[in-house]
């Protein structure tokens, strides 16, 4: 059962239970045009799990989880190009949906919100900042941004910060929209579902937003996690994930029917997440591990522990915390961060039931922040000398700045089981 993006969806009333036995019939619909015998992925999942068409929601057309791993050559930390500009750690950043623009975000109080061209390297925009309670008066916020969020069609970004407050933007003009106050604690994930103007929120407050942009409205609140909320994604169906911390839970909100499922796997604290596809997601957690996820398990289908290693902190062994991960939608292709000095890439392999690592990056300082762009041509790291949510650790030789990092291809043509998505 697949849901179609909202934007091909004309607006019905109807029940999610109807609702559902559209999407199964026009499921089965496209198979039927596609010649596709197989049957649907994840056929024995629960009764009222939603689904993504495919390969309608495959990006540019291309054929879903493309095995891009064997493709990508190891980058050559030699054509890594820094953009400096950020006086304090780096916390957040996304790129425009055609790769044109990087925007980003850091703990400094003056210079809080930035616009880059990824071809020059060129600063086009700053929206400075200003002290709390200013934030009527000024066009920036006034305490750290957390999170933010790009609409996919490139119209909006969204930014949330430690005050409770999330800004809406104009990509454009860089000129601030509305502000949206309702969260009672910081705002540490935002995502827009894609083809829609609809964005989620996570908080520490421990809740789920719903908000409509467009209209400048609230929309509805979500319970159910025990701690705070560090991360959040969402991709075309109508739902998102969450990263729980010290709950120890993942969760997939599931929207029209007001559920939730509950996911468990890591050790410690899980401070990030990441859809790879409507199937499947990648968490890390402080205890070192990165956990491949499908959605119709609730244990992960690969778990990969002490993934950056382990370091002697005052006298004590402890993992490398995972800070940051990232997948190249629609792939096999994955990113980590950590402070150990490298960004690292892996390979899902085994139909997504193993975790093999590629290569490691050279990169100082804490990964805050991993994006691939939508061609996978590049990969964009945040970086600080402190963690986006406190102060446990300083690595005084990073560099707060955003790193390119290039993905070329290899030249060799491609076999028939990894077709080229670009």
């Amino acid at each position: 059962r697949r849901r179609r993006e909202a934007a091909a969806e004309e607006e019905v009333e109807e029940t999610p239970q109807e609702k559902k036995l559209r999407l199964a019939k026009l499921y089965l619909e496209q198979l039927r045009q596609h010649g596709e015998s197989r049957p649907a992925p994840g056929a024995g999942a629960p009764a009222g799990r939603p689904r993504a068409l495919s390969p309608a929601l495959t990006p540019r057309g291309s054929p879903a989880h493309v095995l891009l791993s064997l493709q990508v050559q190891p980058p050559d930390p030699a054509s890594i190009r820094v953009l400096r500009g950020h006086q304090l750690p780096v916390t957040c950043l996304v790129i425009s949906p055609d790769d044109r623009f990087i925007f980003s975000a850091s703990k400094d109080g003056s210079l809080i919100k930035c616009k880059w061209e990824v071809e020059s390297g060129k600063r086009l925009c700053v929206v400075p900042g200003g002290k709390k309670g200013t934030e009527e008066r000024h066009m920036g916020h006034a305490s750290h941004i957390l999170c933010m969020a790009i609409s996919s069609d490139g119209k909006y970004l969204a930014t949330g910060d430690r005050n409770k407050l999330i800004m809406i933007w104009d990509t454009a003009t860089c000129k601030r929209l509305h502000i949206f106050t309702g969260h009672h604690d910081a705002v540490s994930g935002l995502s827009f579902r894609k083809g829609t103007h609809q964005l989620y929120s996570a908080s520490h407050d421990r809740c789920v937003k719903v908000w409509n942009v467009a209209e400048n409205a609230y929309v509805e609140t979500l319970f159910g996690h025990q701690d705070v909320i560090t991360g959040l994604d969402s991709l075309s169906r109508e739902c998102c994930v969450t990263a729980g911390g010290r709950d120890g839970t993942v969760r997939l909100w599931k929207i029209p029917e007001e559920s939730q499922l509950v996911f468990y796997g890591h050790q410690g604290s899980i401070d990030c997440i990441q859809l790879i596809n409507e199937e499947h997601m990648v968490s890390g957690a402080d205890d070192g591990s990165v956990a491949l996820w499908g959605l119709t398990k609730k244990k992960p289908l690969a778990l990969a522990r002490q993934a950056h290693g382990m370091q002697d902190a005052q006298g004590l062994q402890q993992p490398y915390w995972i800070s940051a991960v990232a997948a190249l939608r629609n792939s096999d292709l994955l990113a980590t961060g950590s402070h150990s000095a490298s960004v690292k890439l892996w390979k899902c392999s085994e139909g997504f039931r193993k975790l093999e690592p590629l290569w490691d990056i050279p990169l100082v300082g804490f990964v805050n922040s991993l994006k691939f762009s939508a061609a996978g041509d590049f990969l964009v790291a945040g970086l600080g000398q402190e963690h986006r949510l406190g102060r446990w650790w300083r690595v005084k030789e990073a560099k707060n700045s955003i790193c390119i990092i290039p993905l070329k291809r290899r030249t060799a043509a491609p076999s028939p089981e990894a077709p080229d998505s670009s």
